[in-house]
């Protein structure tokens, strides 16, 4: 029986934690709100519940000869992840897990004209996302080495699957920018996310990085009118970037903004697992009809 500790465990963590107890191992899970831990500890998991933004907060964790996995997203503002500096901080204290996964983004990577990542492609991010992604990989590699844990690090695209569909988006009409102007993103299906999760305990070896994608990279408009199409609902209206930089909120147009091909070639070879959703459509069928 394998013993995991989910710090953050919601949207992917919660799936995580249902395939890990169906495979009979053991999961606790940290969470920061009292309801999401009463839900967890009716479905029968161990919980901590406490906030990750003061160390005074955060109570002494025993996670020896456990996995972690580290979920948590970067507090919003600056470029430094304060959360994983305090958890590092707190674990520290105690006897280190076996080994740890931390979930980042690709959003570290400095390329944004829609050409292809690899993990050795440059990490020097502009957004301040990016740099708080990337302060956090830094922090769980200093702590690896200080004490001897492996660390494996999962770069993954935009995230979507039953109730992570961009729905208000669409209903309300937000504008998307003109196809023609739209460079290439990248996504994956959470419920292959959260098996690739768990094949980077079994498979991925300390220092290795992997790229996380359906490896089917499109245009961020072409994903919301798919999505539209499949609701059978009318798609959005399209702009130019010029009107998106007036029109879009900063965060939908950082989004339109900053393109890359994600290469997936090493998440294929190395954790060997077999997606369900490689077609962008099927998955959102299936997203939909859950």
């Amino acid at each position: 029986m394998a013993k995991f500790f989910i710090a953050g465990c919601g949207y992917i963590g919660g799936r995580i934690a249902s395939l890990a107890k169906a495979a009979g191992d053991d999961v606790t899970c940290l969470v920061r709100s009292d309801i999401k831990a009463e839900q967890l500890a009716s479905s029968g998991f161990d919980v901590v519940r406490c906030s990750l933004n003061e160390p005074a907060e955060i109570p002494l964790i025993d996670i020896r000869g456990q996995t972690l996995f580290y979920l948590v997203p970067p507090p919003g503002g600056g470029i430094y992840d304060q959360r994983v500096r305090n958890f590092c901080e707190v674990i520290s204290k105690s006897d280190p897990p076996d080994k740890i996964v931390y979930m980042s983004t690709t959003s570290v990577y400095s390329v944004k004209d829609g050409s292809v990542v690899t993990e050795s492609s440059e990490t020097a991010p502009v957004s301040a996302m990016g740099k708080r992604r990337l302060d956090a990989e830094a922090m769980f590699k200093s702590y690896g080495a200080a004490n001897g844990v492996p660390i494996v690090i999962l770069r993954v695209s935009g995230i979507y699957g039953p109730g992570r569909l961009p729905l208000t988006q669409i209903y309300s009409g937000q504008p998307l920018l003109l196809e023609s102007e739209s460079g290439p993103s990248n996504r994956i299906h959470a419920d292959d996310l959260a098996a690739i999760c768990l094949a980077a305990i079994d498979k991925g070896q300390d220092g290795e990085i992997f790229n996380v994608s359906d490896g089917k990279s499109c245009s961020m408009t072409e994903y919301f009118n798919t999505v539209a199409d499949a609701l059978g609902v009318v798609r959005q209206p399209q702009v130019s970037m010029e009107e998106a930089r007036r029109v879009m909120t900063p965060l939908m147009l950082s989004y339109v903004s900053d393109t890359r091909v994600v290469d997936n070639a090493l998440m294929r070879e190395r954790l060997g697992v077999q997606l369900r959703y490689t077609s962008m459509i099927d998955g959102i069928s299936a997203s939909i009809d859950t």
